[in-house]
């Protein structure tokens, strides 16, 4: 099947909570057939844990400040800002003072929007049963560094 013209309006979409983390998922690899991109917002001190997957990540801070660790080099990053992290590297981030927003694009082959949509039914804050979050991370492709 091939990919269609597609457009996102805000009233398409809904946020879901993952982990604190407000993700909008606005082009799923279903309906692109390749690459997918997601709004992410998120409160002061809000962010994944050290992880790292098989598709490559690219963030674009939108607004606010990001801090972004990739393979234990930590930098902040502000409006304008683009990081790209290929897959396979150990990274994190983490939403600075009044917390922010940045889009992200994960690459061919990603799972990003289908791991989202599973961690949101069971983790929608960042707390719970953390052996079967780590269990559903990696069901879903996502590895977290010890």
């Amino acid at each position: 099947m091939s990919a269609r013209p597609f457009v996102v309006t805000p009233h398409d979409v809904k946020p879901m909570s993952v982990l604190g983390i407000r993700i909008t998922v606005l082009a799923a690899n279903t309906a692109t057939q390749g690459y997918e991109i997601t709004l992410q917002e998120g409160d002061e001190g809000a962010g994944p844990p050290p992880h790292s997957h098989e598709w490559d990540e690219s963030f674009y801070v939108l607004r606010g400040e990001v801090e972004i660790t990739c393979e234990g080099r930590v930098t902040m990053l502000g409006a304008g800002s683009l990081v790209h992290v290929p897959r396979g590297t150990v990274h994190a981030y983490r939403f600075g003072a009044g917390g922010g927003g940045m889009l992200e694009v994960s690459s061919h082959g990603g799972r990003a929007t289908e791991m989202f949509t599973n961690v949101a039914k069971e983790f929608p804050r960042a707390d719970g049963d953390v052996p079967r979050l780590l269990g559903l991370l990696l069901e879903n492709g996502v590895r977290i560094a010890a």
